[in-house]
């Protein structure tokens, strides 16, 4: 036989000495190894691992007495010894003794992948197809090896199962779950189950041992209790030969050595393997005579003197067994190296614990922390109460183990010092054995200081401490954080945040998204602020690190990107775009953060973030109007998102040209040469004209094609050969194919709101319609609810707000419904880049003051008692609507109601309803034409505005009985121009305007006094009428009146257009503070009647 060593080994000596599976999981660290010295009879290298400094593993190799080689092996990985990194060395020696073809990386990576499939595969194949309840059968064993038992489970999958009692019930009465093939094997663990092996588990005897197992292992059930993946096949049998085994106190004793080498041998008749390694359990067939094997294994263990006169009657009666040595302790080999104290750390998982030190009774059960400790000395290892001088090693061979007391001694006392001692063995109630030799601390709290304070101690003092990496009280500091950005797609990027972790680069997103979705309080805006920054916050990674980060680098993160991580699916990144990049300015704080990649990105976010100061631009030649210096700026910021390819809100209060400023906008454009495709103008019918008439007069460079009417049709040809294109928001989804034929350069919506429902037909098909850039003009952008602004943002950037049922969650309903003010602010920060926003009393100091004056009026009479029994009616046909459909199903019978109350208030005579017509009390009209006929003479220039046409012709009727002139302007106007002439030129005083129809569009500067008959629950929508009169060009004081029924429904519109506008300030500005709430609560304050 050739002699083998560290020079001539090969790979099936590896094979012979490391398991299938141990060899599969070295491969990948094969190139990893360095530093590999062979020094005489020992090889050492160095292998990277998943701890932060590499691993040393060692080997030298020992000769059996059988005269076979066995590989003896050490490593400061956790497993201690005969690991994958020691394989990795080996494999790595013989790779550099001969030198090969080098093999691709991707080849490599490929096989493991393989290699890591077809495990999972296997695994997957092992489960039950059916899924259904079952016995699985789980095989459990003594430390020592010598002891065997079978736990059984009940379950659809074996690491689910619960552990199943129920033997003596089920022979008598089979459950459904329990086979015929069960039964069999049930029987026969029955027969066992006096025998005792000290496992919580049926003890495997040697009568019907080898029966049970060959059973379980055909019903392909049978599973080894660490590896709950495969089930054990059933192997072939295998031949095995009798050797002699010096134990721990220096006897020996028979043993069984199979071949191929098993881990372990269970004692039944015949005897039987188990290969955990190849996942395989079968019979062994042992030469010689059975009557022979079965009394010598029968022997105690055998001092020196026995073991010369077994041998001697061995040599008469059985010449051909082996015979067991006259001095074996002599012969082995002496280990006589310096001591190495272990603390092993671990957390067992207990039903129940005795009051022990600081820790009470415990009758529930859960985690209990504890320290085991190793003795090492070389390879051999020993627990502190062992005192044999004969230690056999795992793989086999037994040595003389000379060690070191007084260093195991004050190795002792430091554990002591640092508030170590010993547990008593009846403390833990476990499965099983109880634990022996264990070691743990006063109680649980105890743990945190240890681990940051007293392991430090220990080191000190020559210990080394091992646990695994989820061992709960490890906490690992982060040493930095770092993002970075990568350009995806369509103008989206990912941002990939990581914190470096002990040399290791982890991503955060996944950590931040186990935390939020585990920690309520970071989702909530006032919860958030009451965590100190100095809290210490767990973060826990896939493979159960637990990361200690201060809660003030948390907070940031929450606060600015929560509304990322809605609907995280896994993976690295979080998907942003890159109109959200002034949220990375945000966090880009270089004290804090190594910010890397895009630059540009973070250039633009600084930009935008100063969007609203941005410099002067030369407004352009042909230009007929001197702009204001705040129209200037308007150009300007137009011109920024127009160079940077991002779009916006023109949101400058009613009256401050947004017209003007975008026409200036376009003709720059055309004079620049980039006009080189139309702009296409969606906007209200009303708006028609005046576009028209201001693009007459201020910039008549420009080409401007209306499709209005029915002539338009024939105009559509027309298109590519004009600069401006004028639609109407109604004629839009009518026309959208001949307008989707081509592509725009700057897509402009007016009066924006107009498409708030983003579900609409016209919402539908301005975002359809291909333009380089988009625009949003209105003075209103958030009349009711947040939902309009995303409404318009998703037509401007898609995606930048989320998805509509996203942005309800992280910002509708939190500051509509909640009050987080802290939400409403993030929200503000977010769109403040793409709004531009201006107020007559910040730019427009030169205009009139405007005073509101509320006139009230009481309702008296039948008049009274007709609004009384309106309510009273409506008030509980709402009621019992809601009880039956709900409040979101109700609506139409809400609303219906409202506007019956309303009616009543107003005349009537609009509630069509015969006891209507018989009150001759109209206390508002009676109120009104009281004041007209003053107002006129006092040479007033009146608008009058109610959203009901038919008071509008009531009205009529009693300026017609005052003899006071007027004209009128509704939805049913054809010739809006006349009307509008009229008044301006001063040949009328009185405008009566529908709320509708004029409210938006109008330039009235002739008027200096509104009167609104009628309130609307939108403020928004009253001051754009408003706004008619007392904008740029009014030279006169403005005078509004809001005609009220005190103590009916109007009061209460009333209160409810003051929170409208709290919640439109504090998006669209950062200095209001906002409670926004309509609901189920408020019908009843709505329906209150009239006070006494």
């Amino acid at each position: 036989m050739a002699v083998v060593n560290l020079t001539t080994f090969t790979e099936e000596n590896v094979a012979d000495w490391f398991a299938t599976r141990d060899i599969t999981k070295a491969r990948p660290y094969v190139d990893l190894v360095y530093d590999l010295e062979i020094s005489g009879s020992q090889i050492s290298a160095r292998i990277p691992g998943t701890a932060a400094e590499p691993y040393t593993a060692q080997a030298y190799l020992s000769q059996a007495q059988s005269g076979e080689m066995a590989v003896v092996s050490r490593c400061t990985c956790t497993t201690g010894k005969h690991c994958k990194h020691v394989a990795a060395m080996l494999l790595k020696a013989i790779e550099e003794r001969n030198p090969k073809e080098q093999v691709s990386g991707s080849a490599l990576s490929w096989l493991d992948d393989l290699r890591r499939v077809s495990v999972a595969v296997a695994k997957k194949k092992a489960r039950p197809a059916s899924a259904r309840q079952q016995l699985f059968y789980i095989l459990k064993w003594t430390a020592d090896r010598r002891q065997f038992a079978i736990e059984i489970r009940k379950g659809k999958y074996p690491e689910s199962a619960e552990e199943w009692w129920k033997v003596d019930r089920a022979l008598v009465t089979p459950p459904q779950f329990v086979t015929e093939e069960d039964l069999s094997i049930l029987r026969l663990i029955w027969t066992d189950r006096g025998h005792e092996t000290g496992l919580r588990a049926f003890g495997l005897g040697p009568k019907n041992g080898a029966e049970i197992l060959q059973r379980m292992a055909a019903s392909h059930r049978l599973y080894p209790e660490d590896d709950l993946g495969l089930p054990l096949n059933a192997g072939p049998t295998r031949p095995a030969s009798i050797g002699w085994q010096v134990d721990g106190m220096g006897f020996q004793r028979p043993q069984l050595k199979p071949e191929p080498s098993a881990e372990m041998i269970v004692a039944v008749d015949p005897p039987w393997y188990i290969d955990l390694a190849e996942g395989e359990a079968g019979p062994l067939e042992v030469t010689g005579n059975p009557d022979v094997i079965n009394r010598l294994f029968s022997l105690p263990p055998l001092s020196s003197t026995e073991a010369a006169l077994v041998a001697e009657a061995l040599s008469e009666l059985a010449p051909d067994l082996p015979l067991p040595g006259s001095d074996a302790g002599a012969r082995l080999r002496l280990v006589d190296v310096s001591l190495q104290p272990i603390l092993q750390l671990e957390t067992l998982h207990t039903h129940g614990h005795r009051a022990w030190r600081s820790y009470p009774q415990n009758f529930g059960g859960g985690p209990f922390d504890v320290a085991k400790v190793i003795f090492r000395y070389g390879d051999a290892e020993v627990r502190p109460e062992e005192r044999s001088e004969f230690i056999t090693l795992p793989e086999g061979e037994t040595i003389r183990l000379r060690r070191r007391p007084d260093d195991e001694t004050k190795s002792l006392q430091a554990l002591d010092k640092c508030g170590l001692q010993k547990i008593p063995g009846h403390t833990l109630h476990t499965f099983g054995s109880p634990p022996e030799g264990i070691y743990g601390l006063a109680d649980e709290s105890s743990w945190v200081p240890f681990m940051q304070e007293g392991t430090q101690r220990l080191k000190e003092a020559g210990w080394q401490i091992e646990f695994p990496e989820d061992f709960r009280h490890h906490v690992i500091e982060v040493d930095g954080w770092e993002a970075e950005l990568h350009e995806a797609d369509n103008g989206w990027f990912n941002l990939d945040m990581g914190v470096m972790v002990e040399g290791e680069r982890l991503p955060l997103a996944p950590l931040l998204a186990n935390l939020f979705r585990s920690d309520p309080r970071w989702l909530e805006a006032v919860e958030l602020e009451r965590i100190p920054d100095d809290e210490g916050i767990d973060l826990y990674t896939a493979r159960g690190k637990r990361l200690r980060v201060p809660a003030g680098r948390v907070k940031p993160l929450a606060a600015t990107l929560i509304d990322l991580f809605d609907g995280f699916t896994g993976g690295n990144t979080l998907r942003l775009s890159r109109f959200d990049a002034p949220r990375l300015a945000e966090l880009s704080d270089v004290s804090r953060w190594q910010f890397r990649g895009q630059s540009d990105v973070m250039a633009l976010a600084e930009r935008l973030l100063s969007a609203q100061g941005i410099g002067d631009v030369a407004p352009p030649a042909g230009f007929k109007l001197d702009l204001r210096p705040y129209q200037r700026e308007g150009l300007a910021w137009l011109q920024f998102l127009r160079e940077h390819n991002l779009s916006g809100i023109l949101a400058d209060d009613m009256g401050l040209g947004k017209t003007a400023q975008t026409l200036a906008h376009l003709l720059l454009e055309k004079e620049a040469g980039r006009l080189d495709k139309p702009a296409l103008i969606i906007l209200p019918t009303s708006l028609i004209f005046n576009w028209k008439n201001e693009a007459a007069r201020f910039a008549p460079d420009l080409k401007v094609l209306s499709l209005h009417g029915p002539e338009r049709k024939a105009l559509f040809p027309e298109i590519m050969r004009n600069d401006v294109i004028l639609t109407t928001y109604p004629l839009l989804w009518r026309d959208a194919e001949e307008l989707m034929q081509h592509s725009y350069h700057l897509l402009i919506l007016d009066e924006a709101q107009t498409v708030k429902n983003a579900q609409s037909q016209s919402a539908e098909a301005v975002r359809k319609i291909d333009a380089r850039h988009r625009l949003c003009l209105t003075g209103t952008p958030l009349e009711n609810h947040l939902g309009e602004l995303w409404s318009q943002f998703d037509f401007l950037l898609p995606g930048f707000l989320g998805t509509s049922k996203q942005f309800t969650r992280h910002w509708r309903t939190p500051i509509e419904k909640q009050g987080d003010l802290r939400r409403r602010t993030l929200l503000a920060r977010r769109i403040r880049p793409f709004i531009l926003r201006r107020k007559k009393e910040d730019v427009a100091r030169e205009l009139p003051p405007k005073t509101i004056i509320i006139r009230s009026v009481e309702l008296e009479g039948a008049q009274r008692d007709l609004y009384e029994t309106v309510r009273a009616a409506m008030d509980a046909k709402v009621r019992d609507e809601i009880a039956s459909r709900g409040f979101a199903r109700s609506q139409i019978v809400i609303l219906d109601a409202l506007l019956k109350l309303r009616q009543v208030c107003c005349d009537p005579r609009l509630v069509k309803a015969t006891a209507a017509r018989k009150v001759t009390e109209r206390a508002k009209l009676d109120l009104l034409m009281a004041m007209l006929p003053e107002l006129v003479d006092e040479g007033r220039r009146v608008l009058v505005f109610s959203q009901f046409t038919s008071m509008l012709a009531l009205i009529e009727h009693e300026l017609d009985k005052a003899d006071i002139r007027y004209v009128t302007l509704t939805g049913d106007t054809v010739d809006r121009e006349v009307p509008i002439r009229r008044f301006q030129d001063c040949e009328v005083p009185i405008f009566l305007i529908s709320l509708k129809a004029g409210g938006v569009g109008l330039n009235l500067t002739a008027a200096d006094t509104v009167i609104h008959y009628d309130p609307w629950w939108n403020p928004a929508v009253e001051n754009q009428a408003t706004d008619r009169a007392h904008r740029l060009g009014q030279d006169k004081p403005v005078f509004v009146y809001k005609l009220i029924v005190s103590g009916s429904i109007e009061e209460k519109i009333l209160a409810l257009q003051e929170r409208k506008a709290e919640l439109a300030a504090g998006i669209l500005s950062e200095d209001r503070q906002v409670d926004v709430k309509f609901g189920t609560d408020d019908l009843a304050a709505l329906f209150e009647p009239l006070p006494e």
